[in-house]
């Protein structure tokens, strides 16, 4: 039997930015087995989403074919499930990561993986939920493994810097952060200063002026853990900002990060360099959902979009100045 038609936004070749996403009419997509699939309600946009299109993510990033739609993070309810679904039901809400290079968050439906998906409660908005996948799951993952910061507050207390802290990974990497027994400096722009001081960070540097170049404490403290959401700054920024055992998670490693991170090896050397790529865990995007629901962390919007508009969001992400999340609803 046909499928009814659905809107969505893709791209047939790389390297269009704005101008290479258009608008279609295609076939709703069928669950097979141990899939559901969802009528969305909204999607966020990443970085990552606007380097797939433009070929600079690695191989297994990119997608198999063309043409493709674009977006991972999603909200929605659930409309019909595929064999042996067994956790949720048509009417659910959800919130659901789709991976790369799958994608397909710029439509009106989605197919998404059972194990990749967890119940939305009421207190928690479509906007907030769609948010979560990507940025608050990386930010989770760099501060409870390699930095090893307890959640709970419990564990030795650590500095932490954290660049780019008002941006969508940075400002829950805040927040989750002061949930550990932490001391949180943070960089951002000027006009950012009072908003990533109230998500709780002890000390926030503008990242334009020379204090924030050198990445300095005002308080002059070490840094035991330096979550590196920013790009541009060399090893040699670093290593005199951190403590005997620090470490800087470089969330967007470059080829000469990597070349870091393999001379470190070396036995002698303390302080090291990790490069960070997100690996999204179901039990950890319920974990930060069940924070949003209990009002321990916040989704912050930048702005939201309807779909008919996807190009200003895609500009917007593009731009890479948002503060906090970029939404597109349906």
């Amino acid at each position: 039997m046909a499928r009814k038609l659905m809107n969505a936004v893709q791209y047939d070749s790389y390297g269009g930015g704005v101008a290479g996403l258009k608008h279609v009419e295609i076939p709703v997509p069928a669950p097979k087995k141990a899939e559901i699939l969802l009528k969305l309600e909204a999607a966020s946009l990443n970085p990552v989403d606007w380097k797939i299109q433009e070929g600079l993510m690695p191989p297994n990033l990119i997608p198999r074919k063309l043409p493709f739609i674009p977006a991972s993070d999603i909200a929605g309810e659930v409309v019909e499930v595929g064999t042996g679904v067994t956790k949720f039901k048509a009417g659910d809400k959800v919130v659901s990561y789709l991976g790369f290079p799958s994608g397909g968050g710029l439509a009106e439906f989605a197919v998404a993986s059972e194990t990749m998906t967890v119940p939305r409660p009421p207190e928690v908005s479509a906007a907030e939920a769609a948010g979560l996948p990507i940025a608050a799951l990386t930010a989770h993952q760099a501060l409870t493994q390699p930095a090893g910061v307890k959640l709970d507050g419990t564990g030795p207390k650590k500095n932490i810097l954290i660049t780019a802290a008002s941006g969508g990974v940075g400002h829950y990497a805040v927040q989750l952060a002061k949930l550990g027994n932490t001391h949180v400096t943070a960089t951002c722009g000027a006009r950012n200063l009072n908003f990533v001081k109230s998500l709780g960070a002890d000390e926030v540097i503008d990242y334009k002026t020379a204090e924030g170049q050198a990445l300095k404490s005002p308080s002059d403290k070490k840094y035991d853990v330096v979550v590196q959401c920013a790009t541009g700054f060399p090893w040699s920024t670093f290593e005199p900002c951190l403590s005997e055992n620090g470490m800087v998670i470089d969330l967007t490693p470059s080829p000469s990060a990597m070349m870091t991170f393999e001379e470190q090896k070396l036995p002698f050397s303390k302080k090291q360099l990790v490069p960070l790529y997100c690996v999204p865990v179901v039990e950890n995007l319920e974990y930060v959902v069940k924070l949003v629901k209990e009002g321990k962390l916040k989704t912050v919007i930048d702005s939201k979009y309807p779909v008919s508009k996807a190009e200003e969001a895609w500009a917007k992400i593009m731009d890479g100045h948002a503060t906090g999340k970029i939404i597109v609803e349906f």
